[in-house]
C-alpha cells in the first residue's frame, strides 16, 4: 500500500481545525483507507452509510450521534443527505468536543449540502488518486497508462488493470449516476463520455459534440457539468488580459484520469498508446494533472489567442506567475509561442514540461523540465 503523507497532513490539520471535514473525491480513490489510517490511535466511530445495519443504527440520528465523543467518520455521506441539518445542530450545541469527518463521491450533493447547512462549520479535503509524487517516478510509465486510481494502478497486469476500469465505468454509469438522483440512461451517457475523450486537451465545443449526438447544447453541458461535479473530468477555464488580442474564452475539456481516458478510447497497452494518434493530448493532460497536484493551486488557468499563441496552464504561486507548456518531446525547442505567452503575460518563469531525464535552460526565464522532476521545482 502506498502511503499518501500530503493528503493525511492535510486531513489532520483539517480536522484539528474543523468540526467537520468533508473528504472528497470520486469513489475507488482510497477516501476510506486514508480515513482508516487517520482513526488509528484514535477514539473513532464508523458508520457506513451505504450498510443497511449502519442506516438503521442511526434512526434517531440526533440520539445516536448525540451519544459519541472523539471523532465520528460517516463514510458515503451522499447515501443520507438528511444527517447535514443533524451535524449543524450537534456542532452548534455549547460544549460540544466531538469531530466529524464525513466522506463522499458525489461532489456537487455534497458541496451544496454542506455549503448551504454547515456554512462556517465544515473544510473540505479533496482527494484524487496516485499521483507521481506518491509512486515515484520510476512508476511514471503505468502512472500514465493505467491511471491514478489505487486498483487500476496496482494491478497485476495492464489486462487486469482495463477489466477493472471497465467495471469502474460500468459501476459509475449504472449505480452511481441513478444514485444522484440524474434520470440519463447509461448508453447515452457512456456514448457521450466516449466522443468526449476524442476532445481531450481541446476548447469545449457544445455545437460540435451536441450535433455528432443529436442533442441540444443545453444537454450536453449538463452531461459534461455532471461529469466535472464527480471528479471525473476536469473544466480549465481561460485566462483573460486586456492584450489587444482576441481571447479564447470556452474552457478545456481534460481528463483527470489518463487511465479511464486510455480505457473509453480502447488502449490497453503502452505499446497502443505510443501508437495513438491522441498519445500528445493524453500526454498533456496527464502532464497538467501531474503539475496541478504538485502545487495545488487555488484556480489554474489556460491562455489562448485566435491568432495561435497558447499557454496550457498558468497559476500564481508564492507571488509569482508561472507558465507551463507541455511538449511530448524529450528535448523540445523554443517556439515563437512560448516568447509570447511569457512576454504578454508578463510570466516569473516558463517552464517547459517533457518526458525526457534532464532540465536544461532554453531561455532568460524559460526552463525545459521533465516530468518527473515536477516536483522539485521552486
Amino acid at each position: 500500500m502506498l502511503q499518501r503523507p500530503a493528503y493525511f497532513d492535510h486531513l489532520h490539520a483539517a480536522a484539528d481545525r474543523s468540526p467537520v471535514t468533508a473528504l472528497l473525491g470520486p469513489r475507488q480513490c482510497g477516501k476510506t483507507t486514508l480515513a482508516r489510517l487517520f482513526a488509528e490511535g484514535r477514539e473513532v466511530t464508523f458508520f457506513d452509510l451505504e450498510s443497511v445495519a449502519d442506516q438503521r443504527r442511526l434512526q434517531n440520528p440526533d440520539l445516536a450521534l448525540g451519544e459519541l465523543s472523539g471523532f465520528v467518520i460517516l463514510d458515503e455521506i451522499q447515501a443520507v443527505p438528511e444527517l447535514f441539518p443533524v451535524l449543524r445542530r450537534l456542532v452548534d450545541r455549547p460544549g460540544q468536543t466531538t469531530r466529524f469527518l464525513i466522506l463522499g463521491s458525489a461532489s456537487p450533493h455534497i458541496i451544496r449540502h454542506a455549503s448551504e447547512t454547515l456554512a462556517g462549520r465544515v473544510e473540505f479535503v479533496e482527494l484524487s488518486g496516485f499521483d507521481l509524487l506518491e509512486t515515484g517516478a520510476d512508476a511514471l510509465n503505468p502512472l500514465w497508462l493505467r491511471g491514478g486510481f489505487p486498483r487500476s494502478f496496482l494491478a497485476a497486469s495492464d489486462e487486469d488493470s482495463f477489466a477493472w476500469r471497465e467495471g469502474f465505468v460500468r459501476t459509475y454509469l449504472e449505480r452511481d449516476i441513478p444514485q444522484l438522483g440524474f434520470r440519463i440512461p447509461a448508453t447515452a451517457l457512456r456514448r457521450f463520455w466516449t466522443m468526449l475523450a476524442h476532445f481531450h486537451g481541446q476548447t469545449w465545443n457544445a455545437s460540435e459534440l451536441g450535433r455528432s449526438m443529436g442533442l441540444s447544447d443545453k444537454t450536453v453541458r449538463s452531461y459534461l457539468d455532471l461529469l466535472t461535479g464527480t471528479y471525473m473530468i476536469r473544466q480549465l477555464q481561460p485566462w483573460f488580459e486586456n492584450l489587444g488580442k482576441r481571447q479564447v474564452k470556452a474552457p478545456k475539456i481534460y481528463f483527470r484520469d489518463s487511465g479511464l481516458l486510455h480505457h473509453l478510447m480502447g488502449i490497453p497497452t503502452r505499446h497502443h498508446l505510443l501508437g495513438h494518434p491522441k498519445v500528445g493530448a493524453s500526454w498533456e493532460g496527464f502532464a497538467v494533472e501531474q503539475v496541478l497536484r504538485a502545487f495545488q493551486p487555488s484556480q489554474p488557468y489556460f491562455w489562448s489567442t485566435h491568432g495561435g499563441a497558447e499557454l496550457d496552464l498558468l497559476f500564481p504561486h508564492q507571488g509569482r506567475k508561472l507558465g507551463f507548456e507541455v511538449k511530448f518531446n524529450e528535448a523540445p525547442r523554443l517556439t515563437a509561442s512560448m516568447r509570447t505567452a511569457k512576454d504578454l503575460l508578463a510570466l516569473d518563469h516558463l517552464y517547459v514540461i517533457h518526458p525526457g531525464q534532464h532540465a536544461f535552460p532554453m531561455e532568460a526565464g524559460i526552463t525545459a523540465v521533465p516530468l518527473r522532476e515536477v516536483g522539485r521545482l521552486p
